[in-house]
């Protein structure tokens, strides 16, 4: 085993010196050293197991195919899971969709965590505002789990797990590698990475791997000049001081320190520390009004940007018990965001139809500019342990389960500041805030889980898992205004002393808790070496937490019920795998912009996802194919009421009806495929190779609501394209490649600073052009890339 795993490690035959991208179960390989592409391992289920014996939909991406595929970032990636859809603002902020069940989230501080796991190596490190933006260099692979993985991977893996699993350290020698590239995108700026490891192994039984990273991206989207007038006041705004081509480039840099020591040959210990700092300028999305359309433009009054500081360490003990395999991991993440944010949209609009710039005035009584902008910082702490245990993977009877611990706190800073704002009306402690969020938000996960496979037969197998868990989330601190007064207000008004330091005082102090049970049946059935199908029937869950408003209940978990019939096949170059599912959603937690812009939770809902998705590959000789497609038909079952009740009746007094029975759910499409063609080739004495690959994503609802999605718009479908030529030597290799290169325009977010309801008043008459930004993907990016081993 030790070995396998050297070879692993290093890049070599078996996995990670293959070219693969394996979607639900398929694997492609070329430039191996081994003919058999079986070899592949995967740690789905939590124990080394070849990918196609694995009975899941997984999508498995290798080192070496992510290098090929220009893969940088968590949405390169998502390009080439058929299964998965990403909704992003800017780097660091985006949330991952499985198979259709998104509801429109907007993954504000105080809503429900994301429906997919984030997983670090063994660590879980999602967020509430999503995974964390990993630069994609030196992983073994991306492991993408479709359906429900509650039983083994616990919250928030209701709809999917993705796995980031890091290459380990190798005691078989010393060796590295460092890579170069420069590109340009079209109508922006230069950019570049420059990134490197070093394997150094310290003796026979101890190996340290060092990793390094720093990329520029160059930016694309122009702040042009611009001035609006407030209709109160009639003080006028222009943006001079922020007008700047190309103003949203991002810089990420960081490094991953890995020791690994094999204790003997039946323990060994791993830790491992890992930090990233990105700091992205500007705003990445391009402005839509009634008035105008703008391309890869936006007018905004005040400064935007983001820092996202990020540090994670984590241990991990292997061993052995006897014959049994012990796993104990822990780890612990810490992360800081700081952000700068235009929020002068929401003071135009409010006070051009509600009047609301009367309302701010300077210590002497005379009106100042409304105009108002957010300045956030946000602490993220999160501990996580687990012990497992696993029996021997011959045996006919087998075993894994363990208990799990997470807790994760954020501490939300928020400052909504209008400048120089009397002092009566400001929130007291702060400087010119007209509102502040000050509070901690706490969610805490307790499990036991466990699966017993048992083989029937040679080629049968019953499979079945469980999961008690008990999740106990809280919300406390600070959020509103000090006008009309603390007092006078019976939302924001205060109900204690500060709790939270650096708020006033405290007006939300609510917590929420529940204990339950989910399963997992499966039935595999080997029809031949290489033939295999299956059925499932899974439970996925996400815990309840708190809303913010304090009028409003807290919000309760919802649940995925999966029922999936799949297939692994291969048969000589060719490989076809599949699944075909039926998925129920139910108490569905929808999130939505309420009143004075406030984010708002409700469990109202029940959707219902009937999809397929499947993969055909060919290898032969140096031509590998590969498609990957899926279909999801994902609907609400019952009508979505403004006020939810048992019967989902929206003729109750004061009810109305948002979103009928049949609406589809938004952001993700029915159709999504991606096709991959590459040749390699002898020349000259290297070898060279050409690449193709094209991604489709089909319409998608902006949002679940009629009316707001009626304002917003839907998705348009959209085609990207991307090629590569290139030639590898002996320890060194070049490229040439283009991604997108059409230039496609394709939307995958639609935001709007002072909700839909209003700026959809504001698209009416009343005022002369509400604004969305719309968040496109990147612009053709051509560049070149070279690499040395040494």
């Amino acid at each position: 085993m030790r070995n396998v795993k050297a070879v692993l490690a290093r890049g070599g035959a078996m996995l990670l010196g293959t070219t693969i991208l394996c979607t639900s179960g398929t694997a492609l390989a070329q430039g191996s050293t081994t003919e058999d592409t079986n070899d592949i391992v995967v740690t789905a289920s939590k124990r080394e197991q070849n990918l196609q014996d694995v009975p899941l939909a997984i999508t498995a991406i290798g080192t070496e195919r992510l290098d090929e595929l220009q893969v940088k970032e968590f949405q390169d990636v998502v390009k080439f899971l058929p299964s998965v859809t990403i909704q992003t603002l800017a780097p660091g902020f985006s949330q991952v969709y499985f198979r259709g069940v998104a509801s429109g989230e907007n993954a504000n501080h105080s809503t429900s965590l994301p429906t997919v796991g984030t997983y670090l190596d063994e660590m879980p490190i999602t967020t509430i505002q999503g995974a964390l933006d990993i630069h994609a260099y030196d992983l073994a692979r991306v492991e993408a789990l479709a359906g429900p993985q509650g039983t083994l991977y616990g919250a928030s893996s209701m709809a999917g797990t993705i796995k980031l699993v890091t290459n380990a350290p190798d005691t078989s020698g010393t060796y590295g590698s460092v890579g170069l590239e420069l590109n340009s995108v079209s109508s922006g700026d230069i950019g570049g990475v420059a990134e490197g490891f070093i394997n150094a192994a310290l003796s026979d039984r101890a190996a340290l791997r060092l990793v390094a990273w720093y990329r520029h991206d160059g930016g694309y989207i122009d702040n042009i000049a611009g001035s609006r007038t407030y209709p109160t006041s009639g003080i006028t705004q222009n943006n001079d001081a922020f007008v700047e081509k190309n103003y949203n480039d991002v810089d990420t840099y960081g490094a991953r320190l890995a020791l690994g020591i094999e204790l003997d040959d039946d323990w060994t210990i791993r830790p491992t520390i890992m930090g990233q700092i990105q700091k992205a300028d500007g705003s990445f999305a391009q402005e839509r009004s009634s008035a105008v359309n703008r391309s890869l433009q936006t007018v905004q009054y005040n400064p935007e940007r983001t820092d996202d500081k990020w540090i994670q360490a984590a241990l991990t003990i292997e061993g052995k018990i006897g014959s049994w395999d012990l796993t104990a991991t822990g780890g612990h993440l810490r992360r800081k965001t700081l952000t700068d944010s235009d929020y002068s949209d929401y003071a135009y609009f409010y006070d051009a139809i509600n009047g609301s710039g009367a309302y701010f005035y300077d210590n002497n009584g005379d009106l100042v500019n409304p105009n108002q902008y957010i300045q956030g910082i946000d602490h993220y702490k999160r501990s996580f342990a687990e012990i497992r245990i696993a029996s021997p993977a011959d045996a006919r009877v087998r075993f894994i389960g363990g208990l799990f611990w997470q807790r994760q706190a954020h501490n939300i800073e928020q400052h909504y500041i209008i400048d120089d704002i009397s002092d009566d009306i400001q929130v007291p402690g702060t400087d010119d805030n007209i509102w502040l969020t000050k509070q901690l938000r706490i969610d805490r996960d307790y499990a036991a889980f466990g699966e017993i496979s048992f083989d029937i037969t040679d080629q049968l197998t019953l499979t079945g898992g469980g999961r008690l868990y008990k999740f106990d989330n809280s919300l406390v601190g600070f959020f509103g205004y000090n006008n009309p007064g603390f007092s006078g207000n019976p939302v924001y008004a205060c109900q204690g002393p500060a709790v939270v330091a650096g708020s006033p005082c405290t007006n939300l102090d609510k917590s929420t808790n529940d204990t339950d049970f989910i399963h997992k049946l499966n039935l595999t059935y080997k029809i031949n070496p290489d033939v295999m199908v299956y059925a499932t029937w899974s439970r996925g869950f996400r815990p309840g937490g708190i809303n913010r408003r304090g009028s409003l209940p807290p919000y309760g978990p919802d649940t995925l019920d999966n029922y999936e019939f799949g297939w692994k096949t291969s048969f000589g170059d060719v490989r076809f795998n599949g699944a075909i599912y039926q998925e129920d959603w139910k108490n569905i937690q929808l999130s939505f912009l309420g009143a004075n812009g406030l984010s708002e939770v409700r469990n109202a809902g029940i959707a219902r996802i009937r999809g397929i998705e499947a993969d055909l590959g060919y290898r032969a000789g140096g031509l590998t194919l590969s498609l990957g497609a899926s279909y999801n038909d994902a609907t609400i079952r019952r009508d979505f009421c403004s006020i939810a009740n048992a019967d989902f009746d929206c003729t109750t007094p004061g009810n109305a009806l948002l979103a009928p029975s049949g609406s589809r759910l938004p952001v993700t499409a029915k159709f999504k495929g991606n096709a991959i063609a590459r040749y390699e080739f002898p020349v000259g004495g290297v070898n060279g190779h050409v690449q193709f690959a094209v991604n489709h994503i089909g319409k998608r609802r902006s949002d679940l609501r009629t009316f707001e999605n009626d304002i917003v718009g839907n998705f348009k479908a959209y085609t990207t394209a991307d090629f590569s030529v290139g030639v590898k030597g002996e320890g060194w290799s070049a490229e040439l490649f283009g991604t997108n290169l059409f230039n496609s325009r394709g939307v995958i977010n639609s935001a709007v600073q002072c909700g839909e309801t209003i700026c959809g008043d504001a698209f009416g008459d009343t005022v002369n052009g509400g604004v969305f930004y719309d968040n496109v993907i990147r612009p053709r990016l051509i560049g070149i890339k070279v690499s040395k081993d040494f």
